[in-house]
C-alpha cells in the first residue's frame, strides 16, 4: 500500500480513479484530479509548499515532485507525462506536455502547453518553454517544435495509455 502522509495539518487528496503503486509515497500538501497514476517509489513531497497535479496525470517510476519553502509551489496541468527518475521541483507545467524521462525541471521554470521536454534535459530556474516546442540538452534550449504528428504520437499516446496500464493494476 503506498505511503499517504498527513503533514502538519495538510493531508494528500485524491480525484477520482487515481492509481497508486505500493511503493509511491506522497505527503503533505499535495492534491491530485481525475484518472492519475502515480508509479513505483514515486515520491511527491507537498511538505514545504502545495502540489497541484490536474486530470491524467502519470508521474512515472522513481519521479520527484517537491517545492522550495515558501518561494516555488509545483503546479501540473491536465494529460502531463512525468517520465521515468525526472525532478520536477516548484515550477508550473501547463496542459498536454511531456517531461522526458531523467529531465529535472527546476524553481519557476513554466512549461508552457503541448511542449515535450526531452529525456536528460535540464531546464534552469526561470526558463520559460514557449507552446508547442521541444527543449533538449544541458541547459535545455529549444531545438525544434513539436509537429501535430509528434504530438499525437507522443505526448497524448503516452497520457492515454498510461490510464490503461493503472487499470491493469487495480
Amino acid at each position: 500500500m503506498a505511503i499517504i502522509k498527513e503533514l502538519m495539518g495538510k493531508k494528500p487528496t485524491f480525484g477520482k480513479n487515481v492509481y497508486l503503486a505500493e511503493t509511491a509515497t506522497v505527503i503533505g500538501n499535495v492534491e491530485t484530479g481525475d484518472d492519475c497514476s502515480i508509479w513505483f517509489n514515486v515520491v511527491i513531497r507537498g511538505d514545504v509548499h502545495s502540489i497541484k497535479i490536474g486530470n491524467k496525470v502519470n508521474i512515472q517510476d522513481n519521479a520527484i515532485l517537491h517545492c522550495t519553502y515558501e518561494k516555488a509551489s509545483l503546479n501540473i496541468g491536465n494529460n502531463v507525462s512525468v517520465g521515468h527518475a525526472a525532478i520536477v521541483h516548484g515550477c508550473t507545467i501547463e496542459d498536454n506536455v511531456l517531461i522526458g524521462m531523467g529531465a529535472i525541471v527546476m524553481d519557476h521554470a513554466y512549461i508552457e502547453k503541448n511542449s515535450i521536454i526531452a529525456a536528460g534535459a535540464v531546464v534552469l530556474e526561470n526558463t520559460r518553454v514557449t507552446s508547442g516546442s521541444v527543449y533538449a540538452g544541458i541547459p535545455a534550449k529549444k531545438v525544434k517544435a513539436v509537429s501535430p504528428e509528434r504530438f499525437k504520437g507522443t505526448v497524448e499516446r503516452i497520457a492515454n495509455n498510461y490510464v490503461l496500464y493503472a487499470s491493469w493494476y487495480k
